[in-house]
Formats: structure tokens, sequence, C-alpha cells
């Protein structure tokens, strides 16, 4: 990964800036486009370190740019919101240093009105699902089986949705039933099913490669020039920022406490561990976002089967 860490992203007012998320940045490219530029930036506890991780957010980008085509393949009825990798017309006067760091970045997506749900599945027992489930025997409110242990591996996945908080709020877990209210039993039925076919086919794939997808997280927009309106994905996709990866060959030896993994899970230990999970503005050493990156980068080159900065 790069040297520097880059959390801020500055396009000098070519295009307008439309939202700023804990990692991306979305700008507007004409009505019915929009630049996602993935920032170095890395959030654990829906809080924002004040440094980042070097080179992140390009990989980020191209992981995610792996899973679409690798899914809209697998499962050809799959819509999404991504369009191509390269920067628009607009930003073809900015100075090369700066065109250079957005570049391996950005991606051009079709603009949607995205709906307000985080669509987690989950495949596994673990994080807050486990802490639940431990207090209530449940998980979002759905009863599950007595006597599972920490990280165990579910029946079946289940579709867990969170509320998709405003920028410095919290996610919060909800029922299925909960989403239906929010979003209309239609469009929730259609998110559940499809998110439970996404997990389905790339825990496949992920396996294939040595790596446990114990759960994550999908966002969906509404393509409403169709009718009826159609479920489209959008956002990120499967990375280490949204997913929970672990190694497939110690998962075994590891049921029944916290696994080891590919994704900011060091990051969140460190933070449980010093004390300060929730806290504003709290520096990452150096160990902890060298070992970060480390673990992003493997978890990259054993999905995709490239190698990064190759």
């Amino acid at each position: 990964m790069s040297a520097e860490a880059l959390v801020g992203i500055d396009l000098q007012g070519k295009l307008k800036r439309v939202a700023s998320g804990k990692v991306r940045d979305v700008f507007e490219i004409d009505s019915e486009t929009l630049l996602f530029v993935a920032s170095d930036r890395i959030s654990a506890y829906d809080v924002i370190m004040k440094n980042g991780i070097p080179g992140k957010g390009a990989l980020l980008t191209a992981m995610s740019a792996f899973w679409f085509n690798y899914l809209t393949t697998a499962l050809p009825h799959l819509r999404t919101h991504f369009l191509s990798l390269s920067l628009p017309p607009s930003l073809s006067t900015l100075p090369p240093d700066l065109t250079a760091q957005l570049q391996p970045r950005s991606m051009q997506v079709r603009r949607y009105q995205i709906l307000p749900l985080e669509s987690i599945v989950r495949g596994y027992i673990t994080g807050s699902a486990w802490k639940e489930y431990t207090t209530h025997g449940t998980v979002h409110g759905i009863p599950m089986p007595a006597g599972l242990r920490e990280g165990e591996r579910l029946q079946k996945p289940i579709w867990t949705p969170s509320t998709k908080a405003e920028a410095g709020q919290k996610d919060e877990n909800i029922s299925p039933e909960k989403a239906a209210e929010m979003v209309g039993a239609d469009h929730a039925s259609q998110i559940a099913s499809l998110s439970l076919e996404l997990y389905t086919a790339a825990a496949a794939h992920a396996l294939a490669a040595g790596i446990v997808l114990a759960d994550t997280k999908f966002e969906f927009g509404l393509d409403e020039s169709t009718s009826p309106p159609s479920i489209v994905l959008a956002d990120e996709v499967l990375t280490p920022d949204s997913s929970r990866f672990w190694p497939a060959d110690t998962y075994v030896d590891n049921i029944g406490r916290a696994q080891p993994s590919y994704d900011k899970q060091y990051l969140r230990d460190w933070l449980t561990a010093q004390g300060k999970k929730g806290v504003e503005g709290v520096e990452v050493p150096e160990e902890v976002v060298r070992k970060t990156g480390e673990k992003y980068r493997e978890a990259f080159e054993r999905i995709t089967g490239g190698v990064w900065g190759a």
C-alpha cells in the first residue's frame, strides 16, 4: 500500500460534493451519474479514526469492482450501480499528481435513490449478534437455537437488517418486521432474498479461496424508471470494511472464541483493549495501522487471486 494515508478528498471544485461518509466521498457528475471516491479513512464502532490506512481506499475500490463483476456473472438477474473505474472527462484538467491519487480509488456509478437499510447477512454468529444472543437468545429479535457457541456456523444464513444512520449517528440493529415497516414489505422481501443469494454466492467463492465469510453488509438502491421499480445493488461490496473474513484453515479450532480475522477486527480489538471503543478522535498507532493494512491486503489477494500493487 502507499506510504501516506489520504483522509481528505479534494477535487478542487470540479464536481459538486453531494455526500461524505465514513470512507467515501460522493460527487455529482450529472443528474444520472455519481463519482464515488474512497479515502483511506477507517472507522470502527461507527467512529472515524483520526488517521487512516495508507492505500486502503484504492484496495476497497478494486475489491468492490471485482465483486460487482463476479456477482453479475454468478447471478445474471442482478442489477448494480457500478459503471466503470474511470475518471470523468470533467476531471481531466486536474494536476497529474492529484489524478494519480484519485484514479485507483474512484468509481463511476449510476445514481439511484438509496433505501435506508443496511442489509446484513450472517452465516455465523459473532459480533453484535453474539452479544444479543448471549443476553436474549435472539439475533435481531429472531429466536435462535439454544447452545450456540461464539463463531459457530448457523444452520442457514439469516437476514438481519439495521438502520442506515445519518452521518455522526450509529446504526441500529432491527428486526426483519421493522425493516418491512421502513421500506415496505415488498421491497424488504426482495432485499432479503437477494441479499441471501449474494451472500451464498460470495461465501462459496471465498471459501474456495480459504476464507470464511462470517457476515457482510449490503446496500441497495431503487431504480424507479422500471415498472415495478427495481432493486439495485449499490455502495461497496464484500470488502474488509463491510464484511468479516476469517481464515478457513483455523476456523474449527477457534469455535467458541474470537476468530482471527482479515478485516478491521484487529483495529476493533485494539480499541477495546485500550478502552477507546466509541471514542472520537483516536489516533491509531503505526503498528495497528500496518497490521490492519496487511490484513486488508491478504483478504484482497486471496479473494481476487491478484497481487495487490502488481
